[in-house]
């Protein structure tokens, strides 16, 4: 399976089994073929007063991207972060923060995609603050800093998914902390509308 979705060889075994059974999850996706029988009010009564995700999904709030959906999950698999452009503020790393701390979450999915609003709007703007989304836009500027001449925003926005990462583990103690003890894992995906796919970084 490693071969098969080109997945980083040092990833940790628990992490590994939760990412692969996204990506298969995914597929299915694609296929048409979903899966999910966790849909249910049985299930959410299942879980009324605990929850046991097994990965933890950054993702944009954009309406064409929705993790349990395009992942074939169902209620109580993921524990998901929605904002838009998947910017890192201090409430969003807070949250991922209670996941890895609180749930003992093992994988993280930084979950970048096609045709984000963000991406198009950060390109129309730089380096300008106007007053609207500052804080949204501060969270995005710093790739256009490093590397001005982007043109596509889906290139755009896998820099940016990269750039997540060296946020998080720059500003979060906990989240750091357990990247580097191996228990947790930080996946870089990118949604690619035309297809389905996710793919890796």
């Amino acid at each position: 399976m490693i071969e098969k979705y080109n997945l980083d060889k040092n990833i940790p075994e628990k992490a590994k089994k939760e990412l692969i059974k996204l990506l298969d999850g995914n597929r299915n996706f694609v296929n048409g073929n979903p899966t999910a029988q966790n849909m249910t009010l049985e299930t959410l009564q299942k879980y009324a007063f605990h929850q046991e995700p097994y990965a933890l999904v950054l993702s944009c709030s954009d309406s064409r991207v929705v993790p349990e959906i395009i992942f074939d999950c169902g209620i109580g698999e993921l524990f998901v972060v929605r904002v838009a452009g998947i910017t890192a503020g201090p409430n969003v790393i807070e949250s991922i923060e209670y996941g890895v701390k609180k749930l003992q979450i093992p994988l993280l999915i930084l979950l970048g995609h096609d045709d984000c609003g963000v991406m198009k709007y950060a390109k129309e703007h730089y380096p300008e603050l106007d007053g609207n989304f500052n804080s949204i836009l501060s969270c995005v500027y710093p790739v256009l800093d490093k590397e001005e001449d982007i043109t596509c925003h889906n290139y755009f926005a896998q820099q940016h998914t990269l750039w997540v990462e060296d946020v998080l583990m720059e500003r979060s103690k906990i989240i750091k902390e357990a990247v580097d003890s191996g228990k947790l894992y930080i996946a870089k995906c990118h949604f690619d509308h035309s297809t389905g796919l996710v793919n890796l970084i």
